[in-house]
């Protein structure tokens, strides 16, 4: 019996660009990911790119492949309170829809916040993969 353990992606992680929850720099989580040995790490900021840029300057030249995504609460498209939804950009094209998708919502709220609808996800996000958190409760 082998002692290895299978490699491990963390595909949803949060940095401090995601006021209130993420607590690392981008650049710490990238770091923390290659001691770990991680075999992949998706920075997933609520509504947000900004920490991957970071992230990629932290990670290029590394082995540690760099995965871009971003979450959304629920709240307003399914009125889930706790729900969250994922998107990893797949592609070059994946990123450009989740940078369409991320304009889209934060423009049709205040500054700082941001509002998904359903109708926003009918159709899918092509060239990403979604994966849903559901709520704690």
């Amino acid at each position: 019996m082998s002692n290895v353990l299978p490699g491990y992606a963390e595909l949803h992680c949060v940095s401090n660009f995601s006021f209130l929850r993420g607590a690392s720099h981008a650049e710490e989580l990238v770091g923390r990911a290659q001691q770990l040995g991680y075999a992949a790490l998706a920075i997933t900021d609520e509504c947000s790119l900004a920490g991957v840029v970071r992230a990629h300057l932290a990670a290029r030249g590394s082995t540690l492949p760099l995965i871009v995504g971003a979450e959304f609460s629920l709240r307003d498209a399914f009125d889930d309170e706790g729900a969250r939804l994922v998107l990893l950009a797949q592609t070059r094209h994946g990123y450009g829809n989740l940078s369409e998708l991320i304009t889209r919502a934060r423009m049709r709220a205040e500054k700082g916040s941001y509002r998904l609808l359903r109708e926003d996800l009918d159709a899918g996000i092509p060239d990403c993969l979604a994966l849903l958190v559901p709520s704690p409760a």
